[in-house]
């Protein structure tokens, strides 16, 4: 274990040559030195990064800061041919973004669990395929909803289960994954149904598809039940995107009591070779707040 205080990580790139590269970190009592060979590929979640510009701008600035590939919450009010030409003009790969969630202004957090909103379910996969297809999106989220009063556990359970399968079936189709998130709903999204990890995995088996799989937000599973790297062993093979953010404040990696460079370095250990999406509130700006990114 190494002393409190900052150190220098060397990390050895192995290809035709050898890259050493040193970077400075912060680190408590619980830090300890290790070799990693690579990092994960991190997208730049524009709903949250870059939002001091029109939402058309955030590509080149996301681009220009580094990234390759980019996420954000709906891409609905935008013509998907305009999406198309902002994500070609940059260089940058679609990763990942959410089925329409019911009235979002309104304090809707989707529909998959609600019954009677069925048909209207399937109409946000039709229109989430669509986007997917012409962006070449291998993965769209599916918000579970808020719970409804009045409403039992078990038929809320079923609707949902049968949601997925209706939308893991169609994305299928184009070779394309369903995520799900457990969301906290202690701080960040009262109400919300899928409020726990363990459930979440549960789920995956119940829906029964093999392009469905877990979302896992480092941030919400912090505040849901900890235990991070057991769950990250345990489950990278179910696990089909990762998202980050700092805990508490939902700020950067290093703001807060979360050990990114382990988490990062067990990451490459595991294998896992998907996208870890940045979907957190920049302390300052988010030019200001990419120290912490690998490069």
């Amino acid at each position: 274990m190494l002393d409190s205080g900052r150190f220098l990580l060397w990390i050895d790139a192995l290809s035709s040559a050898t890259i050493v590269t040193s970077i400075w970190a912060d680190y408590t009592d619980r830090a300890e030195l290790q070799t990693v060979v690579a990092m994960p590929k991190f997208a730049a979640n524009l709903s949250f990064l870059f939002t001091d510009v029109p939402f058309p701008e955030r590509f080149g600035r996301a681009a220009a800061a580094g990234f390759k590939g980019v996420e954000y919450l709906f891409p609905y009010e935008h013509a998907v041919s305009d999406i198309a030409d902002w994500l070609r003009a940059n260089d940058l790969e679609q990763v990942l973004f959410n089925f329409a969630a019911g009235d979002w202004a309104g304090g809707e957090r989707g529909l998959a669990c609600l019954p009677h909103r069925q048909d209207e379910f399937a109409e946000s996969v039709e229109q989430a395929l669509g986007y997917a297809m012409v962006l070449d999106c291998e993965r769209v989220h599916c918000l579970g909803g808020l719970r409804p009063p009045g409403v039992g556990e078990a038929e809320l359970e079923a609707t949902y289960i049968a949601n997925l399968q209706f939308a893991a079936d169609r994305f299928a189709t184009i070779g394309a994954t369903v995520t799900i998130e457990p969301i906290n709903s202690r701080i960040d999204m009262p109400g919300y149904w899928l409020d726990d990890v363990a459930r979440g995995f549960r789920l995956l088996e119940a829906v029964d598809r093999s392009n469905v799989k877990l979302q896992y937000d480092i941030y919400h599973a912090q505040i849901i039940a900890g235990d991070l790297a057991r769950t990250l062993e345990a489950n990278i093979k179910r696990i089909g995107h990762i998202q980050i953010a700092d805990n508490p404040g939902r700020h950067e990696p290093g703001t807060g009591e979360i050990n990114y460079p382990f988490l990062f370095g067990l990451l490459d250990r595991l294998g896992y070779d998907g996208w870890v999406g940045c979907e957190y509130k920049p302390l300052t700006t988010t030019e200001a707040g990419l120290g912490w990114l690998p490069r």
